[in-house]
């Protein structure tokens, strides 16, 4: 049981009598005072004005309880002494009201939540011994009680009239928001299983795997609060000029959204992260979005298993293996979803087969017709939906960047300190990646981050080259040295050898490549592991085949069981790389070009080139020119999947690269945001076919921008730079929102120093780069896209060169610092708060436009000056 859950259910038509039973009545004359009293001076049950008994006290503390235990259903699990209990502690809380050190105006400006922290802590033993339900109903209550606590105060003739007009609106509003929160808390007969299923869920997914910490004595999973790092999330605002939000905001305002992300992006994290965040009682003021939702995690690759049919709503739970799923109350999906209590995670439309997508999207339109109210997040590899393929159904479109500098910075910290490992593995690898081009390059997304770590303390500092290197190495890691070097082998323990275990578990990922899938069921693993093992007589004699895969799925680091019964890899990556190795030894050439116009077979293709031999290569890459050559319909696909090959290809015929390339360039400049993409996969030999910015259109030049950017190594600034004088405010946008990606120095030098302004919001996601910016005489339009503190920004900035600042984090102040900057006429506040308090912003008397999101709740707008225009927008 949730406190927030409980006060919602509290209405103020309930508790407001009560309240205000426990303060004095103001007497003839008290509007006179114009100054904030004492707490302890206003209340009724002590002192010269005492007027309200103890007896009185008990029962105003016995209805508060009785009634949020009977409307959550909590009553039929108290026992009656815990009950009384919770009555006893309320009435020590309430009564900490007569001996507590603040006026009326200090506890308004605290908060209700602070306010009631405080006096629950004046008698912590109050709650000892008691069970947690019981502990968080004297929680929610004391909640419940101080937010009218602080509303009565606000309406006293006492009060600070100033005060009263700024605080009494924002407690009004938060009043009408709890009551409004009652739609979105389960009904009594459905609040029992909603707990355990909110616990099913925090422990389900409230913990990430992370490559390479099962190599060390620490546990494989590591916690996700510690884990999760907050990547950012790109779209294109009105007019295609980019903009950037933080990932984990993106259903702030926004209903249904599509997220796409290469592989190991942090897609399924972003989807764990959510989910756990939905079913938490303490959420802040940024994540109130997803207070009292419900969150179903529906992975696509566990939904279509064997071809299953796509699940109706009252089957989610037992399709994904919910384990209480039998005990979902009859109805209660329905209630929830009409509600729109839902929050529907839709997790890998690209892990299903191509051709089944159509349906997916038609299950996904009927769901929404059907519980039109609820909050989608639908998430995909780029390549696998087309652009605008949820659009007639009003999804936003958004794309998780790659991880910036810090973000691999922060990332290599972190799993450093999980790992236990010594600091200097850690600042060795941060050394590394930011001098060697190559090893940057793949460090851009989570997965290939924790590989890299993995990687690079396994093997004491020393790193191989290139990406097909780093799986050999992972493999040889993960299949032998660990347990090995670990000891932990044993008498009568079975001991495959490393090229065996390769051999059998690659059968399983081709197996799963042809067939369209992620999972397996066990029998059929067995199965093939049966046919297999024939031709291995070593490792035939080492036990029946049932152990045999029971060992691959536990030691191998390679294998999971997401439910009992079924088999996946640990990430499709290693499926994609071994099953591509299976299909070179099989020689089934034919059969791979045959499937590359498919978007499930591009990393196989690649790793396919990368495995293969130099005349294999060849035949390969012909093969994909020949059929791109043949075919309108999929040439582009065929032949830039044949340029991003070049990449994985160490030795090729130069007659054949050079063919190779010949065919990327009919496909440069791109005219679309997925062209761009298509050829940012190529990587960056692609930088040396990019032509402009003469002879190209204004668009051509923003694509051709895109895809540069997108690759994201420092070889692509030299390209990126040839832009920079560029009229084309979405050129110019672009190019300031792609300077996290890159040394800060040198793309300042490069490319920022030599944008022009004209109304340019240049991004700042880090202190460097603000005081780079100084460096180069500040700039009149900011946009700051990180939590830094005012001071930063005030001894970064001109005081009188900011004319426009854009804030899209939270920076948890005020804003009348903003009055040293007399030139600053415009305003956005993007932050991802669901109420805004604008009023400090009076004492900026050079402000004239004040940019607002839609969707918050603004505070204090009527103490601005009338030459302000205040703009919502979507």
């Amino acid at each position: 049981m949730e406190p927030v859950s409980v006060g919602a259910r509290l209405a103020s038509s309930i508790v407001a009598p009560l309240i205000k039973k426990l303060f004095v009545v103001d007497g003839p004359g008290a509007g006179l005072v114009d100054r904030p009293v004492r707490i302890s001076g206003l209340v009724s049950f002590r002192g010269e004005k005492r007027i309200l008994s103890d007896p009185e006290l008990r029962k105003i503390a016995e209805e508060l309880v009785d009634r949020a235990a009977q409307s959550t259903g909590v009553s039929e699990r108290l026992p009656a002494f815990e009950q009384r209990a919770v009555v006893n502690a309320v009435i020590h809380s309430l009564s900490a009201l007569g001996y507590i050190d603040m006026d009326d105006v200090q506890a308004v400006r605290l908060g209700h939540l602070e306010l009631s922290r405080h006096l629950r802590s004046s008698n912590q033993a109050a709650t000892i011994g008691l069970s947690r339900d019981a502990v968080l109903l004297h929680a929610s209550v004391v909640d419940t009680a101080c937010l009218h606590i602080l509303h009565f105060f606000t309406t006293r003739s006492t009060f600070v009239p100033r005060t009263l007009v700024e605080q009494s609106r924002r407690i009004e509003d938060l009043s009408a928001k709890i009551d409004a929160l009652i739609m979105r808390t389960p009904s009594p007969a459905d609040g029992s299983f909603e707990e355990r299923y909110a616990r099913y869920i925090s422990e389900k997914h409230g913990k990430l795997t992370i490559f390479g910490l099962d190599l060390s004595e620490v546990s494989a999973s590591w916690p996700l609060d510690a884990a999760y790092l907050s990547l950012e999330a790109t779209g294109a605002e009105d007019g295609g000029i980019p903009s950037v939000l933080p990932a984990e905001h993106v259903l702030a305002g926004r209903d249904r959204v599509l997220m796409r992300g290469v592989a190991g992006s942090g897609k399924t994290t972003l989807v764990q992260w959510l989910a756990t965040r939905a079913v938490r009682g303490n959420l802040d003021e940024r994540l109130i979005h997803l207070h009292g939702l419900v969150p179903f995690v529906l992975p696509m690759r566990s939904l279509t298993r064997a071809g299953s049919r796509l699940p109706m709503p009252d089957e989610f739970l037992s399709t994904v293996g919910c384990p209480i799923a039998h005990a979902q109350p009859t109805g209660w999906y329905d209630r929830v979803l009409n509600a729109g209590r839902g929050l529907m995670l839709v997790d890998g439309i690209d892990e299903i087969p191509e051709q089944e997508r159509e349906e997916a999207r038609s299950w996904l339109r009927d769901l929404i017709s059907s519980y039109p109210d609820n909050h989608w997040l639908v998430t995909s590899r780029p390549s696998a939906v087309r652009e605008h393929w949820l659009a007639s159904d009003h999804f936003s479109e958004l794309d998780l960047a790659p991880m910036s500098r810090d973000d691999v910075a922060a990332f290599i910290t972190r799993w450093h300190k999980a790992a236990g490992s010594a600091d200097a593995y850690g600042k060795e690898l941060l050394y590394a990646v930011r001098a060697k081009q190559e090893l940057a390059r793949l460090a851009t997304n989570p997965l290939m981050c924790a590989l890299i770590c993995a990687l690079h303390r396994d093997r004491r500092g020393y790193l191989p080259d290139g990406r097909k290197e780093l799986y050999d190495a992972a493999l040889s890691m993960l299949l032998s040295r660990r347990d090995r070097e670990r000891g932990i082998y044993k008498t009568g323990d079975l001991r495959i050898g490393e090229s065996h275990q390769v051999q059998l578990i690659q059968k399983l990922a081709y197996w799963l490549i042809r067939n369209g899938r992620s999972e397996m069921d066990a029998q059929d693993a067995v199965d093939l592991l049966s046919q297999a093992v024939r031709a291995m007589p070593r490792v035939a004699e080492q036990g029946a085949v049932p152990q045999i895969y029971r060992h691959l799925l536990v030691r191998s680091g390679l294998l999971i069981e997401p439910v009992e019964g079924t088999m996946q890899f640990i990430h499709r990556t290693f499926q994609d790389y071994l099953g591509a190795r299976a299909a070179v030894e099989n020689l089934d050439f034919d059969f791979l070009g045959n499937n590359a116009h498919l978007d499930q077979w591009e990393d196989v293709i690649r790793m396919a080139v990368a495995h293969a031999r130099p005349a294999e290569r060849t035949r390969l890459l012909t093969g994909l020119i020949e059929r791109g050559d043949a075919s309108k319909d999929t040439r582009r696909r065929l032949h830039l999947l044949a340029a991003a090959c070049l990449d994985d290809a160490a030795e090729l015929d130069p007659a054949v690269r050079a063919e190779v390339q010949r065919r990327a360039e009919r496909f440069i400049p791109p005219h679309s945001v997925d062209q761009a993409r298509a050829l940012a996969d190529v990587g960056p030999v692609v930088l040396e076919l990019l032509q402009g910015p003469g002879d190209l259109t204004s668009d051509q030049a923003y694509f051709t921008v895109i895809a540069a950017a997108r690759i994201g190594t420092d070889a692509a600034i030299p390209v990126l730079a040839r832009f920079r004088t560029a009229a084309d405010p979405r050129v110019r946008a672009e190019l300031a929102l792609a300077w996290s990606r890159f040394d800060t120095e040198r793309y300042a030098e490069e490319v920022i120093a030599h944008l022009r302004e004209d109304d340019l919001y240049f991004v700042v996601s880090s202190s460097q780069e603000l005081w780079t910016l100084r460096r180069f005489g500040g700039r009149s339009f900011l946009r700051i896209t990180s939590p830094l503190s005012p001071e930063e920004i005030r001894r970064s900035c001109t005081a009188r060169g900011l004319r426009g600042l854009s804030v899209a984090a939270d920076l948890r102040c005020t804003w009348e610092w903003l009055a040293l900057f007399p030139h600053l006429t415009e305003l956005t506040l993007d932050v991802p708060l669901p109420e805004i308090d604008v009023s400090s912003l009076r004492h900026v008397p050079s402000l004239r436009t004040l940019r607002l999101p839609a969707a918050a709740t603004v505070v204090g707008a009527e103490a601005l000056s009338p030459a302000v225009e205040v703009i919502r927008t979507s």
